[in-house]
This record gives structure tokens, C-alpha cells and sequence, in this order.
């Protein structure tokens, strides 16, 4: 994330969240809202010892290191918690806590891609039926696939690169934005390429599968993540948020992409994914989303081979009609699946948005989730911060499996 108004265009394109990993109203609702199905995720109980206590070390190193905020951590292997823990504040005076509810961001294309190939296994769609079946009248429907979406392959422009875009957004960050204004956008500039021949990141697929998703099963978008993913996954802390609001306790963040430092914890991410997929959740439900999307718990094994590639590992080749910035190399150790980002076998999301940082990852042959939420001080770095603290973790954890470059 860039820290001057010089640079805010290439601010918000790092909220897309494979291209910021491969190169993304006030007022808290009460605790009733949130279901306790489960007790709120808490801290490792005693003085962690061996691997729990590194991981805690390089949490409050990296806290001090990053000018951090908040860090927020937790790791489990096969399901068992290796350990739970937060460092920092939530504001001045709050101590941050496991318990505290962020944006999740795009952790919920992962559920998109995955309610998707559900659809595959039960034989009612296929992946390359185009989405003009669906989504009669939009530019280009009868070329691009239902795969094009999910995987970024479809050529559709991304909308957060449009400066217009990003001017209007930056003047009214409480700004509610529709699907209509959004993928309007996009689709007022000529396709990146030919659909299906090239891969580049753009928020309008994943607007356009959510709506896709609804067409096909007659479900509003909310209702369907939170059938065929949250429930079955008891994310019970994780939700829909209609308005900005964040379930109680708040982690508050802090951003300086407009200029002053300022508390940026309820800007408006609307415009961020489809509506019915804009989630906030805790560290605990990060986690055990790592492991549940990055094993294909949901999944045939058909589909969750397919889910890790899906057919992008060569593309991302830079053209005169698409930068390098955005066509992106797809290799087999590094490339976007359908709503997941594979790296040296890790399965992974990792959002950011308006000073939050977040980042689920799992590495199938260890059964190791690694979840991370960061907030930002006024002197962190342009990057990733969740994604660093991560990335330092799955080192001294799968020494064998890096998870940075």
C-alpha cells in the first residue's frame, strides 16, 4: 500500500488481492448480534512454550519492525490450535484481543469459487457454460465462462485501475457503491485481451460470479455463502456486512492512502466484491477458513484439483493492450486458482483494505493454517504487513515450503 496521495491509484489496485500478493458510516452493532456458538477465540492459555512461543515472538517483533497497530495471530495443525494471540491496540488505550472482529475482504472469493464448483459436482452447471445464460446483456457474455470468472481470465477491465474510479472513492470513502456503477465501469473499456487467453486480476469477475451465483440457485447471495460455506465450516463469528458496520468487538483501523493518517475502520467496502460476500470475522474463523477452504473439505476431489488449477499455470504474459502491472505470470509454483492464490503449495487469500492486512493460508501435506490480521501505523510499509508476518511463520514453521517469494 503506497503511503502518499501521489501514488493512491496504485493504493487501491493493492486491494486486489492476487495482484497485490503476485507483483488488495460509524457505529458497532451489539454483542447480540454475534452468535457465540463457540467461546470467543481467546488467547493460548498459559506461557507458550517450543513453536508457540517463536510464533508469538515473530508476531511482536514484526509488530515493532512493521509499525503495526495491531497483529493478530493464530495457528493450527490438523484442526488443533498451536496457538492464539494478539499484540498492540485497537486504539489508543484498548488493548487488541483474539475476540476482536475485521474485514476479511477477499477471503470471500475463495467461498465464491468454491459454491461455484459445488454447482460442478452437483452436475447443475458447467464450468465453461457462458455467463450470458445468466447474465443476459453484459458485454462479451457469450465469451466469457462461468470458469473465466472465477479463475480472472475473462479480460474484463478492473475498475479500481480507472482514475476516475479511484478519485470519486477517495473523495466519499462512505460512499455506497452498486454492481451496476462498478461493472459498468469495467465494461465502458475495451477487454484486457480475449477472453480465456490471458490472466489478469479484476473485481468485476467476482461482482459478476456473486450475481452469477444467485441466477443459478435463486438464492440471495448472503444466504447461499453462509449455507454452503459458513455453516458447514462453523464460521460462527463470520458475517455479511450490509452496511459498514463490524460486529462488537471492533479491531479499528487506521489508514493514510488519502493523505492524513486518519481512523479509516468504517469506509465504506462496498465496492471491494459482490454484495452478499463484503465479511467480517475473527482470527479463529480465519483459521479454521485456511483449513477448510485450503484442504477442499467442501469439495470432491475433482473439483478441488481443479479449484488449485484450473488451467491459468503459463498465462499472464504481458501485451501492448495489457501491462505488465496487470497481465501477471502464472507458474506452477505461483498462480491464481478459482477464488485462491496457490504458492509453493500453500492455499491461500490474502485482502487488504483501508489499513486492514489480512492473510488465511494452509499447506495441505502439513495440515498447518496460518491466519494473520494486521492494522497499520502511520510508518508501516507499502506492502502486506499480514502477508510478512505470515510469510516469517511458515519459515520457521515449513522451512520446506516458503510462502514468500
Amino acid at each position: 500500500m503506497t503511503r502518499s496521495t501521489g501514488r493512491t491509484c496504485s493504493r487501491v489496485i493493492a486491494l486486489c488481492t492476487a495482484a497485490s500478493l503476485l507483483s488488495t458510516v460509524s457505529g458497532a452493532v451489539t454483542a447480540a448480534a454475534v452468535p457465540r456458538h463457540r467461546p470467543p477465540c481467546a488467547r493460548t492459555e498459559g506461557r507458550p512454550r517450543g513453536a508457540a512461543a517463536e510464533v508469538l515472538g515473530i508476531v511482536r517483533e514484526a509488530r515493532r519492525e512493521l509499525d503495526l497497530k495491531a497483529a493478530l495471530v493464530r495457528v493450527t495443525v490438523d484442526g488443533r490450535e498451536l496457538v492464539t494471540g494478539a499484540a498492540g491496540e485497537s486504539m489508543a488505550g484498548v488493548p487488541v484481543t483474539p475476540a476482536m472482529h475485521f474485514r476479511i475482504g477477499s477471503v470471500a472469493i475463495a467461498y465464491l469459487g468454491t459454491i461455484l464448483l459445488q454447482l460442478v459436482d452437483e452436475q447443475r452447471v458447467g464450468l465453461d457454460d457462458p455467463v450470458s445464460h445468466w447474465l443476459p446483456g453484459l458485454p462479451h457474455g457469450d465469451e466469457i465462462t462461468l470458469r473465466m470468472l472465477g479463475d480472472s481470465t475473462s479480460g474484463l477491465h478492473d475498475y479500481v485501475t480507472d482514475p476516475e474510479f479511484v478519485k470519486k472513492l477517495y473523495a466519499d470513502p462512505f460512499r455506497q457503491w452498486t454492481p451496476r456503477e462498478l461493472v459498468g465501469i469495467s465494461t465502458s473499456h475495451p477487454l484486457w485481451y480475449e477472453p480465456g487467453t490471458n490472466w489478469s486480476y479484476s473485481h468485476a469477475n467476482f461482482v459478476l460470479l456473486g450475481r452469477a451465483l444467485e441466477k443459478i440457485t435463486g438464492t440471495p447471495l448472503d444466504r447461499l455463502v453462509r449455507a454452503r460455506v459458513l455453516d458447514r465450516l462453523k464460521l460462527t463469528q463470520t458475517r455479511n456486512g450490509v452496511t459498514p458496520q463490524i460486529p462488537h468487538p471492533v479491531l479499528h483501523a487506521y489508514d493514510d492512502e488519502r493523505g492524513p493518517y486518519e481512523e479509516s475502520t468504517y469506509w465504506n467496502p462496498s465496492w471491494t466484491t459482490a454484495p452478499g460476500a463484503v465479511l467480517t470475522g475473527d482470527i479463529c474463523d480465519l483459521a479454521r477458513s485456511a483449513q477448510g477452504i485450503g484442504s477442499g473439505e467442501l469439495l470432491s476431489r475433482r473439483s478441488y484439483r481443479v479449484q488449485l488449477n484450473p488451467g491459468t499455470v503459463g498465462l499472464g504474459t504481458p501485451t501492448a493492450t495489457c501491462p505488465a502491472t496487470v497481465c501477471l505470470p502464472q507458474t506452477r509454483a505461483f498462480h491464481f486458482g478459482i477464488g485462491v492464490i496457490v504458492r509453493n503449495d500453500w492455499v491461500l487469500q490474502n485482502p487488504s483494505f483501508a489499513g486492514y492486512a489480512a492473510v488465511q493460508a494452509y499447506l495441505p501435506a502439513e495440515r498447518l493454517a496460518i491466519a494473520v490480521s494486521t492494522t497499520t501505523g502511520p510508518g508501516a510499509p507499502d506492502s502486506n504487513t499480514a502477508q510478512t508476518i505470515a510469510e516469517r511463520i511458515a519459515a520457521a514453521l515449513a522451512p520446506k515450503h516458503p510462502l514468500g517469494g
